[in-house]
């Protein structure tokens, strides 16, 4: 039932029910719907802002890559190797021996290895120096000329070991026992004296045993070998090998000192690890084969003046060997050498072992090698083969070795 009101032009008004909902509705909808779509275009930004926002996300911002100064943290984890050291280059071979390579250097914001030590080297002091001091200049002792007190003292293993043989050849009896006693001795002491200073020296380096067997080996081994193979006499020494061997003291003491200096002068002047290795492999390679003529003109001239004995294969690669596994210990990689002497006296020992196991019986069988090797090339076969093997593989090694940085700074001497 509706309610009537009555109107002033007194017509009479009747609001229906259904009309009033539709008016509340038409009222409320605009409303309802303008909110949603204000809040949709807030939401949805238009093209313009779009592109704002595009443009906004594609522009870089500040990198980041750590520390403002990356290498101060190398400065604080190489710090006491920075402070111990006289010169860049000592700096550039130790950051090599962590590790760290050209590649590496470049994510500190430096070329190469060495331009990253001259920075450290700038900004960390010396734990020796003071403020007022200044840079001090290359020690004389380090330069590149050469030093006579030991050019002159390595000519004394050769020099004494030839005039025990001539002293020995013409004394007879007990005079000639105490000639070789004595001559053995002082030849002894003045290796050791090569050995213990100048460019030979190594520290902790010492396989007196492995070496001494090597050196009679040299001697008395191939006459060993044909006796016990039932093909030789008794007693056929080779001593001009010793006297080879003695004398060639003297240009290995110098080749090691020629490699020393070179090295250093390219460490001086490389840019780069992969340029320094690849400067010093050939000077590697040019000392050694110097060394080894040198080996050989000894030989031929000490078989030639009449020592006993003639020029032996087997000397040669005995004399390489030696002489790499001290250049090897004399840069700081006294393992290689002391493998490549081991090898070297284990296969001899068993050649030896084997000639005197094949007496037994039914044991015949071990020296049929050993006697194959013999008949084809020689007594001389076995210290060949098995220095030759020992040294090839310990210039193979020295090329990788010593084309490193860290194997040259520290030694200038």
């Amino acid at each position: 039932m509706t309610t009537q009101t009555a109107d002033p032009t007194g017509m009479a008004h009747t609001p229906a029910h259904g009309t009033r909902q539709i008016a509340d509705q038409g009222v409320r909808t605009p409303a309802h719907g303008t909110r949603q779509t204000a809040d949709h275009e807030a939401r949805t930004p238009g093209p313009g802002t779009r592109r704002i926002a595009d443009q906004e996300a594609r522009t870089p911002g500040p990198a980041r890559t750590g520390p403002a100064d990356p290498v101060r943290v190398l400065m604080h984890r190489h710090r006491e190797l920075c402070e111990r050291a006289v010169d860049p280059l000592e700096i550039a071979a130790g950051l090599e021996a962590h590790g760290v390579t050209d590649r590496t250097a470049a994510r500190f914001r430096h070329r190469d290895v060495f331009s990253l030590a001259e920075e450290l080297y700038a900004r960390v002091p010396r734990a020796d120096e003071d403020e007022t001091r200044a840079p001090a200049p290359e020690l004389p002792a380090r330069d590149g000329t050469l030093p006579t007190a030991w050019a002159a003292y390595a000519l004394l293993p050769g020099a004494l070991c030839a005039l025990t043989l001539l002293g020995a050849s013409h004394a007879t009896g007990g005079v000639r026992i105490a000639v070789i006693a004595l001559g053995t001795l002082a030849a002894t002491a003045a290796l050791l004296l090569c050995l213990r200073h100048g460019p030979l020296r190594a520290e902790g380096y010492a396989p007196w045993t492995r070496t001494g067997w090597l050196l009679l080996y040299a001697v008395l081994g191939d006459g060993a070998v044909g006796r016990l193979l039932g093909e030789g006499p008794l007693w056929a020494p080779a001593p001009a090998a010793l006297v080879g061997l003695a004398a060639a003291v003297a240009p290995a003491a110098w080749c090691a000192r020629l490699l020393t200096v070179q090295a250093h002068r390219r460490l001086t002047v490389s840019r780069g690890t992969e340029d320094f290795g690849a400067a010093v492999r050939p000077l590697l390679f040019g000392v050694f084969g110097l060394y080894a003529v040198a080996l050989t003109l000894l030989l031929y001239g000490a078989a030639g003046l009449g020592f006993g004995g003639s020029f032996a294969l087997s000397a040669l690669a005995v004399g390489a060997l030696l002489f790499l596994a001290r250049l090897l210990a004399v840069h700081g990689l006294p393992e290689a050498g002391s493998t490549g002497l081991t090898f070297a006296c284990a296969v001899e020992v068993t050649v030896l072992g084997c000639l005197l196991a094949s007496r037994l019986p039914g044991c015949e069988v071990l020296a049929e090698p050993v006697r194959t090797v013999v008949r084809h090339w020689g007594a001389g076969a076995v210290p060949t083969l098995a220095c030759g093997a020992a040294a090839l593989g310990l210039l193979c090694h020295a090329a990788v070795a010593l084309s490193r940085a860290s194997a040259h700074a520290g030694r200038r001497d």
